[in-house]
C-alpha cells in the first residue's frame, strides 16, 4: 500500500512539474528499495546509481546527501533525469523538494513561531525574560528597539552594564556579577549570551549568516518581549553569582528566567543553586527554563532534575549544514562541517601517517597528535586523521585542512581550521584513494544547508535521564531545536571558541542544549501572551501535553531522551486540560529530599505531610521499581479545564501494554465550566520485571478536539553515580509554605546556604 501511495504521489508531482523547463535542475529526494549487504560507502553506492543518469561534468556535484536512517539520498537533477531515475530497477520513488524555507534562520518556523502567526503583541511586549548567561552585545542588530513601546511599568530593575553599555527599550536591564579584577560589565566577550538571548527574543534581521552560510532572516521567537541580562558567567559560572542573579531577577520583576547553564556532574536539588533559585522564583510566579546539559547519550547524564524547572533537551531541525570533499575527479563525499571558504580549485595534497611527520610514531601521526602537526608538513595540505584532534588550542601558523572521523553524527560545527568529519566507511574510501593514487589531491567545498527529512531527531550530545537523585520523574521535560542554530554573536569572541581564531562575526552557528533552552523560553512567553493569567505550571503543562511524540523505537531511552516530545507552541496555546502544580507540593518534596541521610542540606525540620514524587500533580508519570514479584503503583492527578466549558474527555492508553495492566479511574471526565478541576488516578499493575527494563506508554485524554498526552514510564535498575546512591524521597513532613496574600517564607534549611561551597558549572 505504501509503495502504491508513493508511486501515486510521484506520478502526480511529475505532472505538476511538467510546466517547468525540462533542463532546470532542482533538488529531488530518492528512495531506493534496498541496499547491498556487504560493507560499502553509501555515497559511493548512490554515485554509481547516478553515473548513468547525470552528465559526467555534473556528476560530482549532483549527490547532496546520503541518508542513514532510511534507504535514500538527495540529488540535484533535471526533470528528465528524475524521470529516468524513476524507471531504474531498485528505485522506489523520486520526489521533488522545495528549498525556499531554507533561506531563513528557520528554527522558529520549524516550531511554528513564524512572524506571520497571530500574536498578542501588547502582552508579549509587556513580558520580561531574564537571561542568565555571559552577558550580551547591546549593539547587535538583533537587540534594536525600533517600534517598541515604553518599558513596562512593572520593571523594577536597573541598567548597570558598565562602561559604554547602554540599555534601550529592548534590553531594559543589565547586571554583571563577574569582576576578575576588572570593572563590572554586562558586555558579552564569549558570544554565548548574545546567541541565546537573540534566539529567545531577538528582532528580525535580514541577510544574517555566517559568511553566507544559513543566510536569511535571523529572528527570535518573541521579538517584542523585553530582555533583562544577568551576566553570571564568563567561561565558567559560580553558584554564588547564580544565586545573586536569582535574587535580583525576582525583585526586578522578570516573568521568565532562561538559563542555559548546566553542571558537569549531577547534584541533588538541595545543593543545586539553579534548583534552589528556581524554586523561589516559582513561588513568585516565575517559570525557570533550563538546558538539560550536553552529557549525552549516556543514561543518567542529565543534571537538571528539579520538577519545578522546565528542563530542555536538544533536537535537530529539517535544515542540516553539510560539507563535501572531492577526491580528485573520482568521487564526492558528504560529511559534517561548517567551512566558510572552499579550498583551492584543483585540490590540495592530502597527507596521512608517516607523510605527516618524521618526528612522531606512525600511530601518533595517524591520530594527528599535536606534536606531529608542524607547519612544514601540513601548510596548504589536507590532513587525514584517525582520531579527532583538539584543534581548539593548537596554534598552527599555516593554512591546513583536516578530514576526521564523525564522532557526533548529524552535527556540524565551526572549527579554527577547515574540517570535514566523515563516517568510517567514507574515511576508508579516502584511504583507498590515497593508496591507489600517485599524487592524491582533495578539495573541501564551502558548506551548504540542505533539507533533512529525518527531523526532528534527538541530538547525540543531549543529556539523558533518568535522574540520579530523583528517579521517579521523567527528565528532560521537552525537546526543542538545538543543532546548528544561527543567532547573534559578540564580535569580540572567537566563532570556534579558539584563542587563535580571530575572525569577528556578528552571527554564529552553535549547537547545544543551550540553544534549545531559549526556544522553549520563547514558546512559554508566546503561550503566556495568549493566556496572561496562566500560572507557571499551566504554561509548562501546556507545552508538555501538546508536544509531538518521537518514535520510541529509534531511542531505547524513550522519554529519558526526549521527555514529553518536541514542543509545538501553536498547539500549546489551546491544550484543553492542564496539570496545575501548587508550590506547596514542591516545598514538601524539597523538605523530604533534605531529610535524606547524607543530604548536603540535611535538616531536622519536620515534614508532617507525607508526599512522594508520584503524588506530585506533574504532566508526566514515572516510577523506578525494585524487582519484586508483583507491584501496584498509583499516580493521583488533577486536571483543570481550559478548553471548552461543556466538554467530555475520554481516556485511553497508547503504546505497548504487554506485561502491564493500566487502570484510569474515572476513565471519563465531564466538565461543565471553565477552570473546573477533576481528580483521577492512574494505576499500573504488573509482575516481576527484569533488571534494566523500561516500559513506556502514553495516557491520552481527548474530547474529540484536544489530545492531552502524558507519558507513563516504568523502569527497573540501579540509579547510582560517583556522587552516591540515588534515593527516592520518602514520606515525611512539609516545608513552610506561603501565607495567604503574602510572600513565601524561606524554609529553615535555606540558611544552610551560607556555608554552601562554590560549585563550578560550565556553559552548555
Amino acid at each position: 500500500m505504501e509503495a502504491r501511495n508513493c508511486l501515486a504521489a510521484c506520478v502526480l508531482m511529475h505532472f505538476i512539474l511538467a510546466v517547468s523547463a525540462i533542463d532546470k535542475r532542482m533538488v529531488y529526494i530518492v528512495f531506493v528499495e534496498s541496499l547491498p549487504q556487504h560493507p560499502y560507502s553509501l555515497a559511493f553506492h548512490y554515485s554509481e546509481l547516478l553515473k548513468d543518469i547525470v552528465p559526467p561534468s555534473f556528476a560530482r556535484k549532483s549527490l547532496l546527501r546520503s541518508y542513514t536512517n532510511f534507504n535514500g539520498f538527495s540529488a540535484k537533477l533535471t526533470e528528465k533525469e528524475a524521470y529516468r531515475l524513476r524507471r531504474l530497477d531498485g528505485v522506489d520513488c523520486v520526489l521533488p523538494n522545495q528549498k525556499g524555507y531554507l533561506q531563513t534562520t528557520h528554527s522558529m518556523e520549524y516550531i511554528g513561531l513564524s512572524e506571520f502567526i497571530e500574536r498578542n503583541l501588547l502582552v508579549e511586549s509587556n513580558t520580561i525574560i531574564g537571561v542568565f548567561d555571559t552577558g550580551i552585545w547591546p549593539e547587535s542588530e538583533s537587540f534594536k528597539d525600533d517600534g517598541l513601546g515604553p518599558i513596562p511599568p512593572k520593571w523594577k530593575g536597573v541598567c548597570e552594564g558598565g562602561r559604554n553599555f547602554k540599555c534601550n527599550r529592548k534590553i531594559i536591564g543589565a547586571r554583571s556579577y563577574i569582576t576578575h579584577g576588572k570593572d563590572l560589565s554586562a558586555r558579552d566577550n564569549t558570544g554565548h549570551g548574545s546567541h541565546v538571548a537573540s534566539i529567545a527574543a531577538g528582532r528580525n534581521v535580514r541577510d544574517a549568516s555566517f559568511y553566507g552560510i544559513a543566510q536569511g532572516i535571523a529572528k527570535g521567537g518573541v521579538p517584542s518581549a523585553r530582555l533583562a541580562v544577568y551576566k553570571v558567567c564568563d567561561h565558567y559560572c559560580y553558584s554564588a553569582d547564580i544565586m545573586a542573579a536569582f535574587d535580583d531577577a525576582i525583585s526586578d520583576g522578570v516573568d521568565f528566567i532562561s538559563i542555559s547553564i548546566s553542571f558537569n556532574e549531577s547534584f541533588e536539588s538541595t545543593s543545586n543553586p539553579i534548583a534552589l533559585g528556581a524554586l523561589h522564583a516559582y513561588a513568585k510566579g516565575i517559570l525557570t527554563i533550563n538546558a538539560a546539559g550536553n552529557g549525552g547519550p549516556a543514561l543518567f547524564s542529565i543534571t537538571t532534575d528539579a520538577p519545578w524547572i522546565l528542563t530542555v533537551a536538544a533536537s535537530g531541525t529539517d535544515r542540516q549544514i553539510v560539507d563535501k570533499v572531492l577526491l580528485g575527479k573520482y568521487a564526492t563525499l558528504v560529511g559534517n562541517g561548517i567551512n566558510a571558504f572552499p579550498s583551492r580549485k584543483g585540490g590540495l595534497p592530502i597527507v596521512y601517517g608517516t607523510e605527516l611527520s618524521s618526528i612522531c610514531s606512525e600511530s601518533d601521526a595517524r591520530n594527528c597528535s599535536e606534536p606531529c602537526l608542524v607547519r612544514s608538513s601540513i601548510d596548504q595540505k589536507v590532513v587525514l586523521c584517525d582520531k579527532v584532534p583538539n584543534l581548539k588550542y593548537i596554534n598552527i601558523t599555516g593554512v591546513p585542512s583536516f578530514i576526521t572521523p564523525n564522532m557526533e553524527e548529524n552535527v556540524s560545527k565551526i572549527e579554527p581550521y577547515p574540517v570535514v568529519r566523515l563516517s568510517t566507511n567514507e574515511l576508508n574510501l579516502v584511504k583507498t584513494y590515497i593508496d591507489s593514487t600517485t599524487e592524491p589531491k582533495v578539495q573541501i567545498l564551502k558548506s551548504e544547508a540542505i533539507h533533512n527529512p529525518g527531523a526532528p531527531f534527538v541530538a547525540v550530545f543531549s543529556a539523558r535521564g533518568p535522574s540520579t537523585f530523583i528517579p521517579d520523574i521523567v527528565k528532560p521535560d521537552v525537546t526543542a531545536p538545538g543543532v546548528e542554530i544561527l543567532a547573534a554573536f559578540s564580535p569580540l569572541a572567537s566563532p570556534s571558541d579558539s584563542p587563535f581564531d580571530k575572525r569577528p562575526v556578528n552571527y554564529n552557528i552553535l549547537s547545544g542544549t543551550s540553544m534549545a533552552c531559549p526556544h522553549v523560553t520563547a514558546a512559554a512567553v508566546y503561550v503566556k501572551s495568549i493566556h496572561p493569567n496562566w500560572s507557571p505550571s499551566a504554561i509548562k503543562s501546556a507545552l508538555m501535553t501538546t508536544a509531538r511524540e518521537f518514535n520510541p523505537a529509534l531511542y531505547p531511552e524513550a522519554e529519558f531522551a526526549y521527555g514529553s516530545g518536541h514542543i509545538d507552541p501553536l498547539k500549546a496555546k489551546n491544550p484543553g486540560l492542564v496539570y496545575e502544580t501548587p508550590v506547596e507540593e514542591y516545598f514538601k518534596i524539597w523538605c523530604n529530599i533534605s531529610r535524606i541521610a547524607g543530604s548536603f542540606t540535611v535538616t531536622n525540620a519536620s515534614c508532617p505531610t507525607q508526599l512522594t514524587l508520584k503524588d506530585i500533580n506533574y504532566p508526566s508519570m514515572s516510577v523506578r521499581l525494585d524487582m519484586k514479584d508483583v507491584f501496584t503503583v498509583s499516580f493521583p492527578r488533577t486536571v483543570t479545564n481550559v478548553g471548552r466549558a461543556n466538554s467530555t474527555y475520554v481516556a485511553y492508553i497508547e503504546g505497548d501494554q504487554s506485561r502491564l495492566h493500566f487502570i484510569v479511574e474515572p476513565s471519563t471526565l465531564q466538565f461543565t465550566e471553565l477552570n473546573q478541576k477533576i481528580n483521577f488516578v492512574v494505576t499500573v499493575k504488573g509482575k516481576r520485571m527484569k533488571p534494566e527494563t523500561l516500559k513506556r506508554v502514553s495516557l491520552v485524554w481527548t474530547d474529540g478536539v484536544h489530545m492531552v498526552r502524558s507519558p507513563i514510564v516504568v523502569y527497573t535498575g540501579e540509579t547510582t553515580s560517583a556522587g552516591g546512591s540515588a534515593q527516592t524521597p520518602s514520606a515525611g513532613g512539609s516545608a513552610r509554605t506561603p501565607s495567604a496574600g503574602g510572600s513565601a517564607r524561606t524554609p529553615s534549611w535555606f540558611c544552610l546556604l551560607s556555608v554552601m561551597l562554590i560549585i563550578m558549572v560550565t556553559l552548555y
